[in-house]
């Protein structure tokens, strides 16, 4: 029996969505029919037929995504998931404190985010067991991308970013859900993922080419300036004083003209969708909403302070004004590189001090006031909001489980249990996902994946998280090989 994929009414030539592998079974009696596999792909260019979460909860709710990724792997016993009968180097320095939610104690240095768990859910059983070295660059690569890393250097560190390279999960959402307003679709800052020499492997959109790389809003200056997101220049949004917005749309259509007698050329740049590309820098100029969401300082002094003035603070504040002016997808990255010294998430030596003092306060501010801001605007409820770091951190300090060294006040990598966040867009309010051990080493519980965090993140915005995508290659391959956890929407 021959079923043709797509939904009642809905036009099957979308040139930007993707096939899912249910729709590959379906085509076993299609060539008597005339139709070749080929072709039968090329008919069903639409969203998968029978969407595999549509009716699902949580299907379709999220028209944004915030991710604010902790770069370096936080440790889940000395922020979520504080543990007390237990040998004292394993015990977090830091005291557990009660939050608003029964059962969802957090530590001290959690106060304000303590006041608005009733808002979000935590994953404390997020876990996977690595292939080869898990170091940060691979980790984090699975993380963005849902797929492991090819090749590993003898260091442990990966390659470079690479055409070859999966998408990151923001440029695959605006090329199947593009945005509609004349916006950013996807912005990353204040700065690249990165791990030593390693800059922003899986922060591109690879083989889907720059077309949909994020806008890269890195301001120039050091990682310790707090203030740099004062310094914001976005320069290249602007329209210069003689050139008026009519004269630019003239130019696109003198554009068009020249390339319709071009198509050698054209067929020569075809791989780099400079058209879209063209087309999107076009809206985005001429309408300067970009340029306004950008400014700062059309927020009162009273909520950048809630939100933190340090980088990361005001990134989420510029995650929120993104968003409200029509952004699909942004990324704020831990200000400061993993495998780093002071501010950064990577507490081989030294826990105590940068998370008492510098990385934990400025989470603790800036996470809630993000979420507080959200919803008193109604806008949590269609922005999914997600924390989460590569991994978490060794059950026991000063015990070596990459390699790296460690001191008594510190602890190394652990991928096999650690705690993320989750928060709007349907998502349940005051509710803890999963359980760990008795030393946060393993989860008992509702174990989760990082593919299938992903996966529930594309199941949130209305993609089947299998969804086929063509790589370099041109073979076929799943947006993730997991299934969305959707007892996570309430």
């Amino acid at each position: 029996m021959l079923v043709i994929p797509g939904q009642r009414g809905k036009d099957l030539c979308d040139q930007h969505l993707g096939l899912t592998r249910r729709d590959l079974l379906r085509v076993g009696g299609s060539a008597m029919m005339g139709l070749t596999l080929g072709q039968m792909m090329t008919l069903r260019s639409g969203q998968a037929a029978e969407q595999a979460g549509a009716g699902a909860p949580g299907w379709n709710k999220a028209k944004s995504v915030i991710l604010l990724y902790m770069q370096g792997g936080p440790s889940q016993l000395d922020l979520w998931d504080p543990k007390d009968d237990v040998p004292d180097n394993v015990r977090s320095v830091f005291k557990r404190i009660p939050s608003k939610v029964p059962g969802m104690d957090l530590t001290e240095l959690m106060p304000k985010f303590a006041q608005v768990t009733d808002k979000v859910t935590l994953l404390r059983s997020m876990s996977y067991t690595p292939v080869g070295l898990f170091n940060h660059t691979a980790a984090i690569y699975q993380m963005h991308t849902g797929y492991t890393a090819d090749k590993v250097s003898p260091s442990g560190q990966l390659e470079p970013p690479s055409p070859k390279d999966f998408p990151n999960f923001g440029s695959q959402i605006i090329r199947l859900k593009p945005p509609t307003e004349p916006m950013l679709p996807f912005v990353m800052m204040p700065r690249p993922l990165q791990e030593s020499n390693v800059v922003n492997k899986s922060g591109t959109a690879g083989f889907l080419g720059r077309a949909y790389d994020p806008y890269y809003l890195f301001p120039a200056g050091d990682d310790m300036n707090m203030a740099k997101m004062d310094s914001i220049k976005v320069d290249d949004l602007q329209l210069r004083p003689e050139v008026s917005s009519s004269r630019l749309q003239r130019r696109a259509r003198l554009r068009d003209l020249i390339n319709q007698g071009m198509p050698v050329i054209d067929k020569a740049v075809k791989s780099y969708d400079l058209d879209e590309y063209y087309a999107s820098a076009l809206n985005l100029i001429s309408s300067g909403r970009a340029r306004e969401a950008f400014d700062l300082s059309r927020e009162t002094d009273a909520l950048r302070e809630q939100y933190g003035r340090n980088t990361f603070g005001q990134s989420c504040l510029l995650a929120r004004r993104l968003v409200e002016a029509g952004t699909r997808v942004v990324e704020v990255v831990w200000p400061k590189v993993a495998n780093s010294n002071a501010h950064s998430w990577d507490v081989h030596t030294g826990l105590t001090n940068r998370m008492k003092n510098e990385s934990g306060p400025m989470l603790d501010a800036g996470l809630s006031a993000l979420l507080t801001d959200l919803d008193d605007r109604g806008m949590l409820d269609e922005t999914l909001v997600v924390c989460v770091g590569e991994f978490g951190r060794s059950p026991q300090r000063g015990v070596s489980t990459s390699g790296n060294n460690n001191n008594d006040d510190g602890r190394d990598h652990w991928p096999y249990c650690y705690t993320a966040m989750v928060a709007g867009a349907g998502i349940r309010r005051g509710y803890v996902h999963g359980e760990s051990d008795q030393t946060a080493s393993a989860p008992v519980s509702d174990p989760m994946h990082p593919t299938e965090l992903l996966a529930t993140l594309y199941h949130s915005v209305g993609i089947d998280p299998q969804t086929i995508v063509y790589n370099h290659l041109n073979q076929p391959r799943e947006l993730v090989k997991a299934k969305a956890v959707t007892s996570l929407f309430g």
